[in-house]
C-alpha cells in the first residue's frame, strides 16, 4: 500500500499475473461547483488499461466503451460502500490502471481501489472483496486467466461484504443454467472470503507500520 505518495491513498495489487495500480484523491473540494452535493461526497472513477497490459499492443483510451462501463460500475458500487454522508460537499476521485492483464482484471481493479480507499482513511460500511469465476467445459473455475476468459464460457464477477455476509455486486457475461449458476456463485463467494482475509491482513499490517513509523503518541 501507498506506492504513490502523491495521492491521498494508493495500492498496488497482484492477483495471479494481473497487476493493478489504484490511486485515490480526496475527500477534497470538488473541481467543479456543479458537482458539489451538500449532503454527501461525490464519487468519480477513472479506469485505464495500459497499452502494454496484454500481448496485443494497442492504444486504449480512457474514453473507450469498456473503460467507461467499468468506471461506471466501479463508481456505482463504491457509492454503496463508502459512507458518503460523512463527507458532504466533497469529491473522492478514484483512478485505477491495469498494468498487466492475465484475466480477472475487473476483480483486481475493485480490490485495489478498496485498499487505496482504506489507505486514504475513507470510511466504508464494510470491506468489498471481489473475485471472478466462470464455467468452462463443464467445470466451475475460480479466478479465470486470460485464456480461460477467452474460452467462450460464462464469466462472473462477484463482490462480497465479509462482515455482513452479503453479495454487493454480481456481473455476468453469457448465460448459465440454474445448477451451474449456483456452483459458480458458491465458488466465487468462497474466493471472495479468501480475498477478504488477505485484504484485512494487508490493511492491519500497513496500519501497524504507519503507527510504528510515527512513534508513540504523547498526551
Amino acid at each position: 500500500m501507498t506506492p504513490v505518495p502523491a495521492g491521498d491513498g494508493s495500492a498496488f495489487l497482484e492477483m495471479g499475473n494481473t497487476k493493478v495500480l489504484a490511486v485515490v484523491y480526496g475527500p477534497h473540494e470538488p473541481t467543479q461547483r456543479s458537482a458539489r452535493d451538500p449532503d454527501r461526497a461525490v464519487i468519480t472513477c477513472e479506469y485505464q488499461m495500459a497499452s502494454f497490459a496484454t500481448g496485443e499492443r494497442r492504444k486504449r483510451g480512457k474514453g473507450d466503451r469498456q473503460s467507461v462501463e467499468l468506471a461506471s460500475l466501479l463508481r456505482q458500487t463504491l457509492e454503496s460502500v463508502i459512507l458518503t454522508e460523512l463527507y458532504p460537499q466533497t469529491q473522492i476521485h478514484c483512478f485505477v490502471q491495469v498494468l498487466q492483464s492475465d484475466g480477472g482484471a475487473r476483480a483486481a481493479c475493485f480490490n485495489a481501489t478498496v485498499l487505496a480507499l482504506a489507505d486514504a482513511g475513507v470510511a466504508m460500511r464494510d470491506l468489498l472483496a471481489t473475485c471472478s469465476a466462470g464455467y468452462l467445459e463443464g467445470t466451475p473455475l475460480l479466478d479465470l486467466n486470460y485464456l480461460e476468459e477467452g474460452g467462450g464460457g460464462p464469466d462472473m464477477c462477484v463482490g462480497y461484504h465479509p462482515t455482513t455476509d452479503k453479495v454487493a455486486l454480481m456481473q455476468m457475461d453469457n448465460k448459465l443454467t440454474v445448477e451451474s449458476l449456483e456452483q459458480v456463485i458458491e465458488l466465487s463467494t468462497h474466493g471472495c472470503k479468501v480475498v477478504a482475509g488477505f485484504m484485512r491482513t494487508t490493511i492491519l499490517e500497513h496500519t501497524q507500520q504507519m503507527a510504528a513509523a510515527r512513534g508513540p503518541v504523547r498526551l
